[in-house]
């Protein structure tokens, strides 16, 4: 193998690369995501969903640019959501993407994690 064939494969095993911009609207922390969500890129989303000493935490996620999304991100969810419900807040997914949508619908997490289909709408009560 050449020294150019394994450069080439390095990003592959890298995994996608996950950017999150947080804001906040009306005290609801929004997450604007972007890119894929997996075992490599999970602690970002990790990170980015924990809350510490805030009463009644309140997250959005907003999923429209969220390309691929495995079982990490899926249990990344699961935990967030669990979390925040417990201090008496919650998470929200909005403006999923078909795909991403597909997964969570096929694993059942739509039932008990709140997906609206905009930001708005997942803004709102």
């Amino acid at each position: 193998m050449s020294e150019g064939e394994m450069t080439e494969a390095e990003p592959a095993a890298q995994g996608g690369q996950l950017t999150v911009v947080t804001t906040t609207t009306d005290g609801i922390r929004v997450l604007a995501l972007s890119g894929e969500i997996d075992y490599h890129t999970g602690d970002i989303l990790r990170q980015a969903l924990q809350v510490s000493g805030t009463p009644r935490p309140r997250i959005v996620a907003d999923m429209r640019q969220v390309t691929f999304m495995d079982s990490s991100g899926i249990n990344i969810l699961i935990n967030a959501h669990n979390t925040l419900s417990e201090a008496g807040g919650w998470l929200r997914l909005a403006a999923t993407s078909e795909p991403v949508m597909r997964t969570i619908t096929l694993v059942g997490i739509d039932s008990f994690i709140d997906c609206r289909e905009t930001l708005r709408q997942a803004l709102g009560n």
